[in-house]
């Protein structure tokens, strides 16, 4: 193999904002839009097992999967004193968890275990809120993809329970 160089920091953010725009969040982002926003994600890599948060945490950041998998569990009804947990999905390259996080604030609604090995970004809520008083245009665009994404799981999920559903006579 031949000597190895580093890469000039323009080709690593060019890099960045290309995987970036391919999450709903910043797919309507110009390349410029999309650099002001690399400003405030952080970049993480974390083992497998590791519990990235739990179900009733306080919630301040969404998380983006780069490379690995993540396992999303909720806890279901108790059966006695024991409680019981359900995997709900399994995350992947591409996808994101913790978008309502950046928006109300609200306790974590799931706990999220790293099933193998996985590279994220994450967006805190102080620095969205940075974007949409310091960048408002860019901001905006970002709450739009975050409604978007909100609305289609919504949509998702209103099917799903409509399968459980007695039918009406």
């Amino acid at each position: 193999m031949k000597k190895a160089r580093a890469l000039p920091e323009a080709k690593i953010r060019k890099a960045v904002t290309d995987f970036l725009k391919n999450f709903p969040f910043f797919e309507t982002l110009t390349s410029e839009e999309l650099l002001i926003a690399v400003e405030h994600i952080n970049f993480l890599e974390v083992e497998p097992k590791t519990i990235l948060f739990r179900e009733g945490d306080d919630a301040d950041s969404v998380y983006f999967v780069i490379e690995g998998k993540l396992d999303v569990i909720k806890e279901s009804a108790r059966k006695g004193s024991k409680s019981e947990y359900v995997l709900i999905s399994t995350l992947s390259q591409g996808r994101s968890i913790g978008e309502m996080s950046v928006i109300d604030k609200t306790p974590r609604s799931a706990t999220v275990r790293v099933r193998e090995k996985a590279v994220l970004a994450s967006l805190k809520a102080d620095g969205f809120d940075l974007l949409l008083l310091n960048h408002p245009k860019v901001g905006i665009k970002i709450l739009k993809g975050i409604t978007r994404l909100l609305s289609m799981n919504l949509r998702k999920t209103s099917a799903r329970l409509a399968e459980y559903m007695l039918p009406v006579s």
